[in-house]
This record gives C-alpha cells, structure tokens and sequence, in this order.
C-alpha cells in the first residue's frame, strides 16, 4: 500500500470511508477491507457506526499497529471538556486505546478555535490520538488553525473530486507538509456516467471510478477514502493505485468544470471567505 509520510503521521493513501454504512453491513465492510489489504479505516463519531468498525477491527485479527484508525468529534462539542468526552466516547465504542487521527468534522461558527485545538492537543500529549487534524475548514480558518500554533495539525479532510477544486487548500497543506484526505472523491458516482472520464477509463481498460482515484492519489500527499461496501468495489477501488494516468488524461480531467459541490449542510462555513 503506498504510504503519505510527513513528520507527524504515517498514513496509508487509500482508505476505507464508512459513511453512511451501518450496523452488520459496516462489521462487514470493514472486516472484508481489511483482508483485502486496506489498512486506514474513516470513521466518526456522528457516522453512529464506532462500535461496529470496531468490531470489524477485532475481528480481522490484524495487529493494531498495522492498521490506521481515524475518528472525528462533531461540532456541538468544541470545549476542552467536550474534545476530552468524546474521544473517550469513540476509543470506548472503537474498543481501542487510542486512534491513530482525531479529527474535528466539522468548524462551528460559535466555536473558540484556539480551545477547540487545545482539546485537539490535550488528546494529543495523553497519547489517545497519535495525530490531530481538521476537516471541512475553508482556507482563510484552515490558515488560522494550522498557524495559531496550539497544536500540530497533521492532516485536512474536504470534499475533493474531479468536480471541485480545493487548489487553495492544497496549497496551504503542502507549505505547511500536511496530509490531504478527499472524501467524496468520487463525486458520489457521478463519475461513472461522465463521458470524459469513461473515455479515459476506456483507454485504461479500468473504470470511471479508478480514473476518478487516480486523479487525486497521483499527488504527493494526497490521500482519498472512498466508501465501498462489498469486496468487488473495494478490490476495484485498491486498482487505481496502480493506474498511471499521462499528461492528456489529466489535462482533460483538470479542465471539466470544478465548482459542484455536494457536501454544503446549513451549518457549514463560508468556503470562499471563512
């Protein structure tokens, strides 16, 4: 499995995205995944799926230090004393003793960031999340985060897909050597029926959606954690880490258009000036 390797954390480039999976077929997903090879598992407090990926954990029989578990808090507990119960909460139904990144999901507009990080750090020095990171920020709080100082900021989880661009964000994560996590890297399958990207796929002899993970995972520090829950789309989505895509491939796919975002919920920042 090719690895993302910055000073602050060792992360396999392509995982398992386990939202919206539940109950038995979550246990399930999670356990084919890991016998396939996978070896970063997504997960999140608000995914109401902890205990059963981590019941799919234990029952792989792979070490733990093999594996690479990420988790989240959700943006109703940004408190020191929040960040503290809701990582207890997750390790107790992850039935785990520490994760190997702790995530807040989401920014909340009443937060105090430099408090919401310092729960982040706080997880960090006890040694419950080895790594610490933040997802769905916009730039501009992206920046403040990472240069407040509080905390090491590993890693940076967006909607990224070959429908919206995240140049900006990118651009921060790597002169700061932080890790870069797509979620709906497909674009939730809006792919498969794109013809740029199926005559791509065509050439290769693969599928939209390998083309769709090659675009992203062909970047240094990239990674992406695509959901799949049975073992032929979770083989299929291994396979494009193999598949070399050249210089027309992506100049064709950077010039559809890149502003379809899917992932926008009410609360969520202003992503042009947050």
């Amino acid at each position: 499995m090719s690895m993302i390797e910055t000073a602050l954390l060792r992360m396999p480039q392509l995982g398992l995205g386990t939202w919206p999976m539940k109950g038995a077929e979550c246990q399930a997903a999670v356990e084919s995944a890991i016998a396939m090879g996978y070896r970063h598992i997504d997960t999140a407090e608000m995914y109401g799926n902890e205990a059963e990926v981590g019941a799919g954990i234990a029952a792989s029989g792979v070490a733990r230090d093999e594996l690479f578990v990420t988790t989240k808090v959700w943006n109703d507990k940004l408190t020191k004393d929040g960040i503290a119960g809701a990582i207890a909460a997750s390790l107790a139904k992850l039935k785990l003793d520490y994760v190997d990144l702790f995530h807040i999901h989401w920014p909340s507009a009443t937060m105090d960031l430099d408090e919401a990080l310092g729960g982040l750090e706080t997880a960090r020095r006890a040694g419950i999340a080895k790594a610490v990171g933040v997802c769905n920020f916009p730039p501009k709080l992206f920046r403040r985060a990472v240069e407040a100082g509080v905390t090491p900021i590993a890693c940076l989880q967006v909607e990224h897909h070959v429908y919206l661009d995240q140049t900006p964000l990118k651009a921060i994560a790597r002169e700061h050597n932080i890790a870069f996590t797509c979620y709906s890297p497909t674009g939730k399958n809006a792919v498969a029926d794109d013809p740029v990207i199926r005559g791509i796929a065509q050439k290769h002899g693969s599928t939209p959606v390998q083309i769709a993970l090659a675009w992203l995972l062909r970047e240094d520090g990239v990674s992406a954690i695509p959901k799949a829950a049975g073992a032929m789309n979770q083989g299929a989505n291994l396979g494009a880490l193999s598949i070399n895509l050249d210089a027309a491939d992506v100049a064709a796919i950077d010039a559809l258009p890149k502003k379809r975002r899917l992932v926008s919920p009410a609360f969520a920042p202003d992503w042009v000036n947050g």
